[in-house]
């Protein structure tokens, strides 16, 4: 599954600049800074309690005392809310339908609360039910549903007046493994048609997935914000090579005495890392690796360079974070 890159324009559709936000004498967000350009997906993490859903509200307008800019199109919030309403759809942590309703019901109930005319909602929601797998449900009452398809109806709603930014809370919690998948390819194909998409999880697989820009939150703070390859490259680690066995051998030892090598070990069976001096050329230390395997006639399934994971990106800011 690759991320978006569908009809970004490069254009900031979203802006955050200096937004802080306080809850008496606790400070949810210190001073955040982001912009989200026109079709893109924006991932943002963070811990529990980080500031994400602050943030989400403050951008639908549920919070309107905080300090700070923040605009999406051509509207700034909270000024312009009633304006900016109209261009997003919201997916909250915790979607609450009325139980005794039906799909039908529900989204009929919030296609006029949005402004759509009763002609509107009535071709609408076959669309959105069938671009989230739900076709089948649309007359069963919200009680009948699962966890999942309850989510599912919650994006439903959020996608009916067809919004031009799409805000996401956690929306893969409670979904099942199909559901996940199918739920992120629809979040991919609105991003190619160019929705501007911005979406928070706990899952960072997911986040890695579909998100064109990362922004990692930590105590109310941006800690960094990039593509996943650009938050790679500003992490200082060890840089690390690989070796994957084709079978077992103890002639990888031979591979401490090439240059740019610091020391050889057996991280498990198979498995061998060779980490590199500091100053040592990754390219050429491959380079050397790839030929002294060669000419040991040591078999191997590959030789890679180890890059740091979002996993553990996310864990260092967030630990620089609670240190801070």
């Amino acid at each position: 599954m690759a991320s978006g890159n569908g009809a970004n324009t490069g254009k900031p559709f979203v802006v955050l600049r200096s937004v802080t936000k306080n809850y008496f004498s606790f400070r949810a967000l210190d001073n955040v800074s982001f912009e989200i350009s026109e079709g893109e997906i924006f991932g943002y993490i963070g811990p529990n309690g980080a500031g994400k859903t602050t943030t989400m509200k403050i951008l639908v307008g549920l919070i309107s005392d905080f300090t700070g800019e923040v605009r999406v199109g051509d509207y700034s919030l909270p000024k312009q809310k009633e304006e900016a309403h109209k261009l997003l759809g919201y997916l909250p942590q915790n979607i609450a339908f009325q139980e005794w309703r039906t799909v039908n019901h529900a989204l009929t109930t919030f296609g006029r609360l949005s402004g759509l005319t009763a002609e509107q909602v009535e071709n609408r929601i076959p669309e959105v039910l069938e671009l989230v797998a739900l076709s089948d449900a649309r007359h069963k009452k919200i009680s009948q549903l699962s966890g999942g398809m309850t989510q599912k109806v919650g994006l439903a709603q959020a996608l009916l007046h067809e919004p031009k930014l799409l805000v996401l809370d956690e929306p893969l919690g409670g979904l099942d493994p199909l559901s996940r998948y199918q739920f992120k390819e629809v979040v991919l194909a609105l991003s190619k048609k160019g929705t501007t998409i911005l979406f928070s999880s706990h899952i960072l697989s997911d986040v890695q997935d579909v998100a064109d820009r990362i922004g990692i939150l930590s105590h109310g703070r941006i800690r960094q914000v990039g593509t996943l390859n650009e938050l790679k490259a500003r992490m200082t680690i060890e840089k690390t090579i690989e070796v994957l066995l084709s079978h077992q051998s103890d002639k990888w030892q031979q591979l401490k005495t090439l240059n740019g090598i610091k020391s050889v070990e057996q991280a498990s069976p198979g498995r061998i890392h060779a980490k590199l001096e500091t100053n040592a050329d990754a390219d050429e230390v491959v380079n050397s690796v790839v030929q002294s395997i060669v000419k040991l006639g040591i078999k191997v399934q590959g030789v890679t360079l180890l890059q740091p994971s979002l996993d553990e990106i996310y864990l260092k800011h967030v630990q620089e974070g609670e240190n801070a």
